[in-house]
């Protein structure tokens, strides 16, 4: 919503709707508070990964980044998700990089491929964290969204925020886009921004792309070798990856904004040059394995987070998952 970004009057003439929606809200989260609304506490620390905002953050890097942190540390790490977009007969699902996409949802098998973590997707977490308790050793959790998803209890809250779009206009859903008010942050452990420093900075992450992965062959081609090409994305914030991709020196001759986890078939690509490179992003391409072309490639990004709070998170959760060991 373009109008989240300003205080234009379609902002300030949903204003009522927002106001009902703060008092919903802060009501459902003094209930969590003074235990008159059953909350769930797991047996080993949980990490929520979320954001305070709708849209593309960079919240699934950030999952991936930390599970790794993490891993180096010598811990065993589970992720949840409640799997936004998937459609799996029964649930909780354990998720692995063969899982399909359309069961499982496109960040938690992404996830899954790119960490090798057990992963588990259920709209009830609680769920999700005891089957993955049940089937694999686990010595933190991971909740891959959920910052306002109170009845799971957590240790520590990890913020992720876009530094350019920061908190729109300010406001609340829907004049705006936000799930809380912006003092909501003073109660978190971390806010890293994607992209670049802002006022409520303590870390900043950077995505950095080195190469394309072709989806048929497997081959790897540096970026600075594509001149010209096709770009198509169906995440958060699809600008975002276009460009990034000319910041390389790639001249986009056509580009495709699709919906966030939006479901591919081989009708919406045929429209494309075909004597052209076609580039997306890893996230899409987990979806588009079983009919790409030999011209499809995908992008895939090494997270960079940079900032002294950063390291100390990470000792934060390795000291309190020592006093569980």
């Amino acid at each position: 919503m373009q109008f989240w970004y300003s205080r234009s009057w379609i902002a300030w003439l949903l204003c009522p709707f927002s106001l009902l929606f703060w008092l919903i809200t802060t009501v459902r989260r003094a209930l969590f508070r003074l235990n008159l609304l059953k909350s769930y506490r797991a047996s080993i620390p949980v990490v929520i990964v979320g954001n305070l905002s709708v849209g593309g953050n960079g919240k699934t890097p950030a999952v991936i980044w930390l599970v790794q942190e993490l891993t180096k540390c010598g811990l065993n790490v589970g992720v949840i998700s409640r799997g936004y977009g998937s459609k799996a007969k029964n649930y909780p699902l354990l998720v692995t990089p063969t899982s399909d996409p359309i069961e499982a949802g496109d960040e938690p098998v992404l996830i899954a491929t790119r960490t090798q973590a057990p992963v588990c997707i259920s709209p009830n977490r609680q769920q999700a964290i005891e089957c993955l308790l049940q089937h694999a050793k686990c010595d933190v959790i991971i909740s891959d969204d959920g910052l306002q998803h109170y009845k799971l209890q957590r240790d520590f809250e990890l913020v992720i925020m876009d530094a350019e779009r920061g908190l729109g206009n300010g406001f609340l859903l829907p004049s705006g886009p936000l799930r809380e008010l912006p003092s909501r942050l003073k109660n978190v452990d971390i806010i890293i921004t994607n992209g670049s420093e802002n006022q409520y900075s303590d870390a900043i992450m950077t995505l950095k792309p080195q190469y394309a992965v072709n989806l048929v062959t497997k081959a790897q081609r540096p970026l600075n070798e594509f001149s010209q090409a096709t770009a198509i994305a169906g995440i958060g914030n699809p600008p975002r990856f276009f460009t990034m991709l000319q910041q390389h020196g790639i001249q986009l001759m056509e580009t495709q904004a699709f919906q966030d986890h939006q479901s591919f078939s081989p009708e919406l690509f045929a429209k494309f040059d075909k004597n052209r490179p076609l580039l997306m992003t890893e996230k899409d391409a987990v979806k588009c394995m079983t009919f790409a072309e030999e011209h499809w490639w995908y992008v895939p990004v090494t997270t960079e987070i940079q900032g002294e709070k950063a390291q100390q998170f990470i000792q934060k959760i390795v000291q309190k998952c020592g006093q569980k060991m």
